[in-house]
Order: structure tokens, then sequence, then C-alpha cells
């Protein structure tokens, strides 16, 4: 019998497992076992403290065990997040084992988190349907997640999601890794991992935006960790560059395009829309770059903590609201060229992506319904007890935007996908807020068609 409940009376219900009063786990998902050394406490988020633990696979298909309670496999472990870690008593962690492990399915690493998803009150599907969507969208790299119950020093501590950190790995964000503190001009140039970030990090660069509608603009760098006065001069300049020609009056130029990639760009920025993930742009927003590349590409996609939330209207893009600073998508938004790959990808999501999320969210929430109860019943201040409302909300919440987005962007939902070939696109207008513009527009506003060309002022 699994050690921490060896000396408990267990009694099974409606298929279920309690333990006189304490919420323990549901029996249809596997269950992490972890024990730190001397059962001491995880405090920091910078120090490692050492720990065993193994993967009871409860017989689940798909899934297959990993040690044993006799023969555990060491790792270490640590506390990550900066709100989700200050914020919640349900912590996330970052593990990190002494050899690569495969682990729930997921590719041999070392490296993984335990995301808790304590914020996420709509049924743990923020991250799940903005992973999903991602790797619909055929972004370069998406991290994989999996559900798992998680019983820390002897403790359920609830459900978690096992999920691939970001990091340089070449079954991750594959490119080239740079030396730290490379003083050769001709090698940094890349491998570049970066994030737009809304938090002060000593690894970070802060660009000066007087003049713009920011109020700030930092780059935190990830790799390298730790720069040379070469590396994080060229940094500033990559970044600065981009700033300012982006801040352009000339809204029909494509310089900064030299530095940007288009594509990955309009995904990400589509992919936020589509979720309202009013966050985008403004934190956890990561960009990449490889050795001799000329163009910074947008992700892996990573937090997507504040998508389908409900106290803003969903008629707005995500970049119209004042409390966020989302950097530079608010002024993309005005170049048409940006507006013209936006429709392209818009239609593509229309027809190839968001017809198959319904389903998607449908089997996710039987996979995990009996865990998030069980969830709820260790952390009933922040738990979904109801999943499959939860679930409902979102379809909801997903659906207001989409309609609103078809609105703005074309209603590709109804194209016949046999016909798309066939299908001849009308130039729609925009004002230089990047908005479609209706008849009933009352103030003045300068009309441009897709392809950039001056039409009227209005």
């Amino acid at each position: 019998m699994r050690y921490f409940l060896s000396f408990i009376y267990l009694v099974i219900f409606s298929g279920y497992v309690f333990a006189e009063d304490k919420p323990t786990y549901s029996g249809t998902l596997p269950v992490l076992y972890i024990n730190t050394e001397g059962s001491q406490a995880i405090v920091s988020k910078e120090n490692y403290i050492n720990a065993t633990c193994y993967l009871d696979a409860l017989g689940i298909e798909g899934y297959e065990s990993l040690g044993s309670s006799a023969s555990p496999i060491s790792l270490q472990i640590r506390g990550r997040g900066n709100y989700t870690w200050t914020s919640f008593d349900k912590k996330p962690y970052r593990i990190k084992f002494l050899e690569k492990v495969s682990l729930l399915g997921l590719t041999k690493n070392k490296h993984f988190v335990l995301l808790a998803h304590a914020d996420d009150r709509v049924g743990f599907l923020k991250n799940t349907v903005g992973f999903e969507i991602s790797r619909l969208m055929k972004m370069a790299w998406t991290p994989e997640q999996r559900p798992v119950e998680v019983v820390l020093n002897g403790e359920y501590i609830g459900l978690y999601f096992l999920t691939e950190n970001i990091r340089v790995d070449k079954n991750r964000v594959n490119i080239t890794e740079q030396n730290d503190e490379e003083t050769d001009p001709n090698l940094v140039n890349g491998g570049w991992l970066v994030e737009i970030d809304n938090y002060i990090d000593s690894n970070q660069i802060s660009l000066d935006v007087s003049g713009t509608n920011l109020t700030y603009f930092r780059i935190t760098y990830h790799s390298p960790e730790i720069l040379s006065y070469v590396q994080k001069n060229y940094l500033f300049n990559q970044f600065n560059t981009i700033k300012n020609e982006i801040f352009t009056a000339d809204k029909n130029s494509k310089a900064w395009e030299e530095l940007i990639d288009m594509e990955s760009l309009t995904r990400y920025y589509v992919l936020s829309e589509a979720i309202d993930h009013i966050e985008a742009f403004h934190g956890s927003c990561y960009m990449y770059k490889d050795i001799n590349e000329k163009q910074w590409k947008f992700g892996p996609v990573w937090d997507f903590g504040h998508a389908f939330n409900n106290f803003h209207s969903k008629q707005k893009f995500i970049y119209d609201y004042p409390q966020w600073v989302h950097c530079i998508v608010e002024e993309i938004a005005k170049f048409p060229h940006f507006q013209e790959y936006v429709e392209k990808i818009w239609r593509e999501f229309c027809i190839e992506v968001y017809p198959k999320m319904d389903q998607f969210i449908d089997d996710f929430v039987k996979e995990i319904e009996a865990a998030a109860k069980c969830d709820a019943e260790r952390w009933p201040e922040y738990g979904n007890a109801d999943e499959r409302a939860a679930a409902e909300i979102v379809k909801q919440r997903f659906s207001e935007k989409i309609q609103w987005l078809s609105t703005q962007w074309g209603d590709y939902a109804s194209i016949d996908e046999k016909k798309v070939g066939t299908y001849t696109k009308t130039s729609n207008r925009y004002d230089l807020s990047g908005r479609r513009i209706n008849n009933n527009h009352s103030h003045q506003i300068i009309i441009i068609d897709c392809k950039g060309k001056y039409i009227s002022t209005r």
C-alpha cells in the first residue's frame, strides 16, 4: 500500500479514495511522490534542495511508472514563478534530475516544472488551450504538459501539470547555445533566448521609451545568462533599433521586418487575441534568434494566466486595456503589412484550428475531472470543483471573442474548407489603430487598403 496512506483507514466511495477527512488523490491520473531530504520545506526560488521521487502510473493506459518507493529517483527541487509563487499556498516548483528521464511520456530531459495553476479558476484550461492552439498553428516548438497528482513529503498537494520549461535544447528551443561572457563580435549575434518582461530583473536591459506610448520596455535575457559588454551592447542595439523602427511615423515602412519574423509574430498575436490573453506582449513573451540569423522569432508560448478572463469586454483588442503595457504590438497593429498578415493567419485559424477546440476541451475535461474535484477539496479557495461547468464558461468566452474578431478581421468560419483555394479575399479598410472601418464611424480617420495604399480621409 502506498506509504503515505499506510497508517490511514481507507474508504472507497464512488471511485474516489478518501482518508478520514484528508483529501487525497483520485486514482484516475498517475501520482508523483516527492520526498525532500529530511522532509524540509521548499521555501526558495533560487536554491535547489535534494529530493527523491517516483511515479506510480496506477496501471493507467499510456503511462509508465518510474522508480518506486523502495528505489526512488534522485532530483533537486526549488520554487518558481513570480506572482504564482508569492500569492498562493499551492506553489509551483522547478525540478532537475541528475540524469535525463522520460516522465509521463515527455521527451527525455533533466529539466521540468510542476505548474500549480492555482490562479486558473476556469478548469485549468488557460495554458492547456493556449498550448494546443500553438501546436495547431504550427509554432516552432510548444511546451508539452501532462496532468499529474502530487504527494509531497507524504501530503497530497493536488493536481499539477508536469510541463517542459523553456530552455535552449535540441528538443525545445533548438538554437545554438551562445557562450556566457562572449567577446568575439562575430559570435554574439546568436543564439539568444530572451523575454519581454514586466518584472525588474538583474539579467535585463531596459530601453528608453520616452516619446512612445510605453511606460517601459524591458528585455530579460535567459540564454546566455551572463553577458559581456559586447553581448549587452549587441542586445541593446538590436531592440533599440526594433523599437525605433516600429514607432516610425511611416507605417508603410518595412524596416522593422528586417529584425522581426512576421510569421511567428502574427501567429503569436492571433493566438493571444483569440483566447483574449490580455497580458500578451506584456510579460512572459519569449523571443529567440539563432546565430547568423537576422530576424527575431516570437515564441515559445508560455503563461496564459490572463486568458479567458471575465472582467472586461470581449469586444476589444488585447492592447485596448491601459492597465497593461503591451509594448510593441499596439504600434505594430498600425502597419498595413501586419494587418494583411493578420487576416491571412486569422483565416487559417478559423478554418483549421478553432473548429477542433470544443472537442479538445471536452476530452481534457474527461481526463482531469475526478482529479480536479480532489484538488478542489485540497484547495477549496482556488480549486475547480465542477470541471464541466468551468469548461462551458471557457467555451462561451472563447466564442464571444471569436465572434467579435470576425467583425474586425473577417468571418471565415463559414468558408467551406474544400473551396478555400477558390476564395477571393476582398480588401478591407482600416484606421491607424488596426481596426476595420465600418460605415458608422463618425470621427475623422485616414483610410488605407490592406496593401497600404491611401484611399481617403474622413
